[in-house]
């Protein structure tokens, strides 16, 4: 749920003020982040003097009002169609007026470009009314009652009627927590909505987004967000850690509650859900775009980063859900090698170490987004989209496919093998045996080199840690690794990709971290920086007590090897040849994710310091328990 900072106007996302109390996502600083070879390349539009700004408030059918900005351009030669964004960040901020003369240049420049409407919704800033995060569905048998698909649709319902020279089509596009507005937008959508891009969607955040991942509670952003997005109605309130390494602050707090009594989250609606409701329940269940995402007539263009640092799992999910109801062939996707909204504000050619070749931000917003919204507001084109457009990291170039996953894709087991070896389809033999390690909450691994900066602090690397080099963490004995030999030909994926394991533990509960990761080779001469880099192509976390159902936590039986599967979801890249690949397994994740005491409580948020208790924890590898990654290996050639 993160934003963009952009040039000197107050930034707000999810949020985060990053003017009034330095929180962003995309950028963590007032002055841009920008990653080495990044940068914006273009012209930037002259807002003042290309649009007229009118600023109103409009009424919903419960009569709450809520502030509208509309940006009209001077010289249209034609009605235009109008694009919404709806944001809790801000109308002059991330996910609102700020950074449109460069994230919409593209649309601005076709053909008289369009009118722009921004809103605050429910709660925030200058609107009307009660904010709830991520505010789950009306009750339909009540007539009074609303939510934010009847918000949307009474904004279009009032926009198409009362903004002079509209076209009376409209589009919607959002990243983030507007992403996921611009997804509930199409529940009950107003006829007028004929276009929406969700980007960087929440789509549960329970599930894979920002709160929890496969049950493992997200601690950094779960505390940092409530606190920024609760504490006050404009995020006047800021989070203040009380290290600049986060690792030793929450390592301080023995407990979650420990925490949450000395930084006053107990205060907060969100971090009374997380301790109400650990596992997933209804109330999560109710909040998931996935679940509620089924058959809609409005043309869809989702769009996600594999390496988005908050929302990875909902544009696909959501994408996922529509699909099989698409019966008019209108759900569509676009996955990049960005971080969290980057193709927004970024050229978009790196990502910290890691080098795309070109300009992919700018490609997608000149060559995807644009033509997109063009064919469905206003009739140009010949409407003849791929149904997926993903970029392959590996081999630095964009793919089309006809279907995501693609239907060419084979699932292959990369298995674990004794002696640290990993093998491409080649199970193990009868005495290969497992491998140990003992986890110890009092000394969890990073999540990231250290320090691990306050999430959206000034110099925060939290955009880029997913490219960091693993070799951060070579050595630990509570990490198991296992790689191939070098490649003899490239490996190309394309897909979802999933971990099984078979293991065990001595105590009653355990997470396990899995992670995919592209070793490049020693020799290196036109890289040389590369040179035996461990780029983590696919990672996640799941929470052994939720290993047969999400919604009811079973202990696990001491000392008994048990199957656990972690869904480490989808990706395109290619394994280069000479390259090795590379699967590390370890147990915590820390401060992003929480750390599991490792002997069942029925809720961790309520746990005890003696709770938490190092325990053994094995990974079997023999031909009775293998454990394997599950990637989609597609063609090499002619794709």
């Amino acid at each position: 749920m993160a934003a963009l900072a952009l040039s000197l106007a107050p930034i707000a996302h999810h949020g985060k003020d990053m003017h009034s109390h330095r929180l962003a996502g995309i950028a963590v600083a007032f002055t841009l982040m920008v990653l080495p070879g990044a940068g914006r390349a273009q012209a930037r539009v002259d807002v003042p003097k290309a649009f007229d700004r009118r600023e109103i408030m409009i009424a919903m059918r419960d009569g709450v009002q809520l502030f509208t900005v509309v940006l009209t351009p001077k010289n249209a030669r034609e009605p235009l169609p109008i694009i919404l964004s709806r944001t809790p960040y801000g109308t002059g901020g991330w996910g609102g007026t700020s950074g449109i003369d460069y994230g919409f240049k593209e649309l601005m420049d076709d053909a008289g470009g369009y009118i722009f409407a921004f809103q605050d919704i429910r709660g925030r800033f200058k609107s009307q009314g009660t904010f709830v995060m991520n505010r789950p569905p009306r009750n339909e048998r009540d007539a009074k009652s609303t939510d934010e698909s009847t918000d949307t649709y009474d904004t279009i319902e009032w926009l198409t009627k009362n903004v002079a020279g509209n076209n009376g089509r409209v589009g919607m596009v959002g990243i983030s927590y507007p992403g996921w507005l611009a997804d509930v937008g199409v529940i009950g959508a107003h006829p007028a909505l004929k276009a929406v891009s969700p980007q960087a969607t929440m789509g549960d955040t329970w599930m894979g987004d920002d709160f929890f991942h496969q049950g493992a509670f997200r601690l950094t952003y779960g505390l940092e967000y409530a606190w920024s997005l609760e504490a006050s109605r404009d995020g006047s309130v800021v989070p203040t850690p009380g290290r600049h390494d986060t690792y030793e602050w929450y390592r301080a707090f023995p407990t979650l509650d420990s925490l949450a009594k000395a930084v006053g989250a107990l205060a907060w609606p969100t971090w009374q859900r997380f301790v109400a409701h650990p596992s997933y329940d209804s109330v999560w269940q109710a909040r998931s775009l996935p679940r509620r995402m089924r058959a809609t007539s409005v043309p869809m263009l989702t769009v996600g980063g594999w390496w988005d640092q908050e929302d990875l799992y909902g544009p696909q999910a959501t994408y996922r859900s529509i699909e099989p109801s698409d019966a008019a062939h209108r759900n569509f996707i676009a996955i990049g090698p960005w971080f969290h909204g980057e193709w927004f504000e970024e050229a978009g050619d790196s990502l910290g170490n890691a080098r795309f070749g070109s300009a992919t931000g700018e490609y997608f917003r000149r060559e995807i987004q644009a033509p997109w919204f063009a064919y469905y507001l206003k009739g140009k084109g010949d409407g003849r989209f791929p149904e997926a457009r993903v970029f392959d990291a590996g081999d630095s170039t964009w793919r089309s496919y006809d279907a995501w996953p693609p239907a060419t894709a084979k699932r292959t087991r990369l298995y674990l093998r004794g002696n640290g070896k990993l093998s491409l389809e080649q199970a193990p033999s009868a005495n290969e045996g497992k491998d140990s390690f003992v986890s110890d909450p009092a000394h969890p691994v990073p999540y990231r080199p250290r320090p691990v900066e306050w999430t959206y602090s000034a110099g925060s690397r939290w955009t880029r840690w997913m490219t960091e080099d693993q070799r951060f963490v070579d050595g630990r004995p509570d990490i198991l690794t296992w790689q191939t030999e070098p490649l003899e030909q490239d490996v190309r994926i394309a897909g979802n990709i999933s971990a099984h394991l078979i293991a065990s533990t001595t105590g009653s509960d355990a997470d396990w971290v899995v992670k995919l990761i592209d070793v490049y080779p020693d020799s290196m001469p036109k890289s040389p920086r590369m040179r035996g880099y461990e780029l983590m192509i696919a990672g996640d976390i799941m929470r052994g007590r939720y290993r047969n159902d999400f919604s009811k936590p079973e202990a696990i039986a001491a000392n008994s090897p048990v199957p656990f599967t972690v869904d480490l979801h989808g990706q395109a890249y290619t394994f280069r040849k000479g390259h090795r690949i590379m699967v590390q397994v370890q147990s915590t994740w820390f401060p992003l994710y929480d750390r599991n005491p490792q002997t069942f409580v029925p809720n961790i948020f309520m746990a005890k310091a003696s709770d938490y208790r190092a325990q053994t924890h094995s990974v079997y590898h023999d031909a009775a328990h293998a454990s394997y990654v599950e990637v989609p290996v597609v063609p090499s050639r002619g794709m």
